[in-house]
């Protein structure tokens, strides 16, 4: 059983905490400083691992591949339930980690611990579901006699490589169905919030997995490249920035499954009775939800001239109002941002849409990594600000007099991970399903809406394959077939 490292009643987390190798803690160093995002100060450490490592736990992850097929599917659902009850018991830890590392307000953060714990029982009772088929073969005279049956195997050792934005549910959508799928893995943290993977870390080295079931490890990108190159390695599946397109040209003939974020839109259609309050009570939470630091979060919002002018006066108002301060308050809504330079970027891609003819109708001065949530309206397409994935509490709103036409301007990102449309029109709702180029429509809500069970990912430049627990499980087995010939001459 390894050390408990548990934050204290004070608020803090622990001085240190231990990476895990081949499913054993291990301390080599605590070089790796993770930083309080709201205050800038240490939080704690912990070790920041080699080339050497990772290899040895990717040696450990494919000697695995055998004993992990084994184990079979009952215990990998006893370990994931084990890990929910665990997770359940250390929630208000987990929140707290959360809030420190990331800067997520702790009510954001208590979410993701929710979610966090939603998607590990996914995986407990898929765990047991995962199952073949049988195929007709005699389709001819030539094939009379023979019967076909197909299973679903795990593809072998799985490297995971995850963002600092949500530490512990995207760590969950690869390491819970890898579990339940029977595939080894080595997962690379964000190395600005390692602790909540961590601390599945501690959860995970509780139960009877194999050992060389699971290494979790922080290091460089540098020293991370056998995770992307080594041929020991079936599969990769990377969520962060554009720089997943790089992976996977490296990547070999491994499979790869990338997310990789979005400028997500949100059309607001003409309807006498939209509910325009709840309309924009959910786009503030698209939009500014966690400061704007989700790759579905609202960045765009195309409103109907119809209800244009109404929409921005109830929306300028209702962003004006949100508290920016400390995450650990009940009452913030806007934290900081991963860091000060994420926060000049962004304010250097305002300042450019405003020289450029934008107009901000909310928002402020940023005060080191902490930027007010900010509404702007008319940016120019070819600006930043418009194109890019701001990763920010920023939203663009403007105006559109055709339905058909909006789809169009959604269509025309480099991205395409998930669009919202509020209409009360059937055959809108319809169209937009059928001609919006997104991994997932959201009729009556935001794009930042997402359950752990559904399939999610994106198309374009935001990325390839689909998570979502039963999703995922695909991606990490394969099929394999068998064919019986019946004995001759019965």
């Amino acid at each position: 059983m390894p050390k408990k490292t548990s934050s204290s009643k004070s608020g803090t987390l622990a001085k240190r905490y231990p990476c895990y190798l081949a499913n054993r803690p291990i301390q080599p160093n605590t070089d790796l400083e993770v930083l309080d995002k709201y205050s800038g100060k240490v939080a704690t450490r912990t070790a920041f691992v080699d080339a050497k490592t990772i290899d040895r736990a990717i040696a450990a992850a494919f000697a695995a591949r055998e004993a992990m097929a084994a184990f079979t599917p009952d215990r990998r659902r006893d370990v994931l339930e084990h890990c929910v009850r665990r997770f359940g018991e250390r929630a208000e830890e987990l929140a707290l980690a959360l809030c420190i590392e990331a800067g997520k307000p702790i009510r954001d953060a208590r979410g993701e611990v929710t979610r966090l714990i939603d998607t590990f029982r996914i995986a407990a009772a898929e765990a047991t579901r995962i199952g073949g088929e049988t195929i007709e073969l005699q389709i001819s005279q030539r094939t009379r006699g023979y019967r076909g049956m197909v299973k679903r195997v795990p593809v072998g050792a799985c490297s995971f490589i995850t963002p600092f934005n949500f530490p512990l549910n995207l760590v969950a959508h690869k390491v819970a169905p890898a579990i339940a799928a029977g595939c080894p893995f080595v997962l690379k943290p964000a190395a600005k919030t390692p602790v909540g993977a961590l601390i599945i870390g501690e959860v995970l080295a509780e139960t009877d997995l194999p050992e060389g079931a699971f290494s979790i490890l922080a290091c460089s990108n540098e020293d991370a490249a056998a995770l992307t190159e080594d041929e020991r390695i079936a599969l990769l599946s990377f969520t962060g920035g554009l720089v997943g397109w790089e992976l996977k040209a490296r990547a070999g003939r491994k499979k790869v499954t990338l997310e990789l974020g979005g400028n997500a839109a949100c059309i607001v259609d003409a309807d006498p009775g939209l509910p325009l309050d709840d309309v924009v009570e959910r786009l503030v939470f698209g939009a500014y939800y966690q400061s704007g630091q989700s790759c579905i979060s609202v960045q765009h919002i195309l409103a109907h001239r119809d209800v244009y002018d109404a929409l921005r006066r109830k929306l300028k108002a209702r962003v004006g109002k949100l508290v920016m301060g400390d995450p650990r308050d009940e009452n913030t809504f806007i934290g900081p941002v991963i860091d000060e330079a994420a926060a000049r970027r962004i304010e250097g891609w305002v300042e450019a849409a405003r020289k450029a003819g934008a107009r901000r109708l909310a928002g402020g001065p940023r005060q080191g990594n902490m930027l007010p949530a900010t509404l702007m309206e008319n940016v120019p397409p070819d600006c930043d600000l418009y194109r890019q994935e701001v990763f920010g509490p920023v939203a663009c709103l403007q105006p559109f007099d055709d339905f058909d036409a909006a789809l169009d301007t959604v269509n025309a990102s480099d991205f395409g991970l998930q669009a919202g449309v509020f209409t009360a029109r059937l055959d809108h709702a319809m169209r937009a399903w059928d001609r919006l180029e997104v991994g997932g429509v959201v009729v009556g809500d935001v794009p930042s809406f997402r359950v752990d069970n559904m399939p999610y990912g994106g198309v374009k430049q935001s990325g390839l394959g689909r998570e979502g627990v039963k999703y995922a499980i695909e991606d990490m087995t394969e099929p394999r077939l068998l064919v019986i010939r019946d004995r001759p001459g019965t």
